[in-house]
């Protein structure tokens, strides 16, 4: 193995937990918690989490308000010393979050088809375009919290940002269309309408 490449390798916090003796809430939190962090699970109730400061802080405040309830919980610092091994863990980590990440794109087109539904009907109405942005925000703070548990990357990531950047131009397009629609003007007739997304509702109030 690489001196230098294993200097440079990612360690691991190896995080034990069992809530048989705590309320049955707690089991909850902490399911809850560690899959916000996008834990690996080896088995039941262990699993790996890359040893990073704000991903150990929040364990540790985890494993005390465990040990709080009457549970138990232990973690580890390891280091995995064999190539394959490691390149395993990478994949697995990043399998989850590319799963993550496709149910972003497969539910991406439905707001597409619902600006489209809309468009082809002629209800270019700031109602559905506040309702839209609200749909786009959820998008949005859905793939930021994924985002945030992406260690290592995963590939799929790059596709659930085009889905939604996808999602955003159509918006654009459609708000476009809600401005002419009240202004009485094709969008194309009317270039000096063209605001900021966020900022267009507001513009004409």
């Amino acid at each position: 193995m690489n001196t230098e490449a294993a200097q440079d390798r990612e360690r691991f916090l190896l995080v034990s937990v069992s809530t048989a003796d705590a309320p049955s809430a707690t089991r909850v939190r902490v399911w809850r918690k560690l899959r916000s962090l996008g834990a690996l699970y080896l088995q039941q109730s262990v699993c790996l989490l890359p040893d990073r400061d704000g991903v150990r802080r929040q364990v540790t405040r985890l494993l005390a308000s465990v040990r709080t309830d009457g549970g138990t919980a232990r973690r580890l610092t390891v280091d995995i010393a064999d190539d394959a091994e490691y390149a395993q863990l990478m994949d697995e980590f990043n399998a989850q979050r590319d799963t993550e990440y496709g149910e972003v794109v497969e539910r991406a087109p439905g707001l597409l088809e619902e600006l489209r539904k809309e468009t082809a009907r002629g209800n270019a109405t700031y109602a559905e375009v506040e309702e839209s942005e609200a749909d786009l925000e959820r998008f949005d703070k859905w793939l930021a919290k994924i985002a945030a548990r992406d260690y290592f990357h995963a590939p799929g990531g790059a596709a659930a940002r085009e889905a939604v950047e996808r999602c955003r131009a159509a918006l654009a397009a459609f708000e476009a269309a809600a401005l002419a629609a009240q202004a009485g003007t094709h969008p194309a007739e009317d270039p000096g309408t063209v605001l900021p997304a966020s900022s267009k509702l507001r513009a004409v109030e």
